[in-house]
């Protein structure tokens, strides 16, 4: 995938997941875009995983059911990002 679709689904992904998740998490675009490139990378590998039984490192693509992988990676990077700062939601 290339680099602007991963900035697109970034953002799309982080912003989203930003939304749903509960509690404040801060940050501004930036932040929205890291956490949804980084949930498509953690969402990627999770469904990897779970089609074919091998850990890699694979990053969701650029469609729907890649943008609901992508959100739910995201979710899970903010989840583990709380759990490291020790930031509560509140």
């Amino acid at each position: 995938m290339n680099i602007i679709a991963w900035i697109i689904l970034g953002l799309i992904a982080g912003a989203i997941a930003k939304a749903i998740y509960p509690g404040r998490q801060g940050g501004g675009i930036v932040s929205a875009m890291i956490l949804g490139i980084i949930g498509a990378l953690i969402g990627g590998t999770i469904v990897t995983l779970l089609e074919t039984g091998r850990l890699q490192l694979t990053a969701a693509t650029l469609s729907i059911p890649g943008l609901i992988v992508a959100i739910i990676g995201a979710i899970i990077a903010i989840f583990i990002w709380g759990l490291i700062t020790g930031r509560t939601s509140h």
